[in-house]
């Protein structure tokens, strides 16, 4: 059974949470602030979590960056928070998805049952587990990225990006595909996502962010990955 811990101080939403989580035969634990998710999160290993950011006792973006200190579980951002910033600051705090309330339950479900299957990726063929370029390496097997003899910290949503991209290496992979596999279905609003996690990419593997050799911009298509 996939595990869902809703970290929420709204008792009307968690209710709603909870029973359209339980009808569909996910696990459910619900924690009302910050302190009590972490604790929860140690104890009971969620496969994704639900995550508030106005919490009364810390900021949900601290609660991510605890998460992120142990755990690559999926954390999806519930917020009422409609600033670009403020969505940056949580997805650049290592959240791998950003819905803004109010929300419709299918839209959130179908979030959640694709960050849920980026956990679920079948193995590959050993022959095309390791990608190797001049400035690093991408082991698909291992899920690990190793720049300058240092591993690179990826999100679960930077990894399935990354790793759409260099499975395909030199093939254009368009916006709707990978809003598609990485978010549940395609939303042709979402594309600022793409260019944020494309960016936070950038920042980590590329020597120059500005001028990328590896992760190429087709304007208006999508992205390429050139080995």
């Amino acid at each position: 059974m996939t595990r869902v811990l809703v970290v929420e101080d709204d008792p009307q939403l968690v209710r709603a949470l909870v029973i359209n989580l339980q009808a569909r035969h996910y696990g459910v634990d619900a924690a009302p602030d910050g302190a009590t998710a972490l604790r929860l999160a140690a104890a009971r290993q969620p496969d994704v979590v639900l995550l508030d950011l106005g919490l009364p006792d810390m900021d949900g973006v601290d609660v991510i960056k605890g998460l992120r200190g142990w755990t690559r579980v999926p954390i999806l951002v519930l917020s009422a928070r409609q600033a670009s910033d403020e969505k940056v600051a949580a997805l650049d705090a290592g959240a791998d998805d950003y819905v803004t309330k109010p929300f419709s339950m299918d839209e959130l479900l179908a979030r959640l049952r694709a960050a849920v299957r980026r956990t679920e990726d079948a193995p590959l063929a050993p022959e095309t587990a390791l990608v190797e370029t001049e400035h690093f390496s991408i082991d698909l097997l291992a899920k690990k990225v190793v720049r300058d003899g240092r591993d690179v910290r990826l999100t679960p949503t930077e990894w399935h990006l990354l790793e759409i991209l260099a499975t395909h290496p030199g093939r254009l992979i368009t916006q709707k595909y990978l809003l598609q596999e990485v978010w549940g279905f395609p939303q042709s609003n979402k594309t600022n996502y793409l260019r944020v996690y494309m960016a936070q990419l950038r920042r980590k593997l590329e020597a120059d962010p500005s001028h990328p050799r590896y992760l190429i911009t087709e304007p208006g298509m999508g992205y390429r990955f050139e080995a």
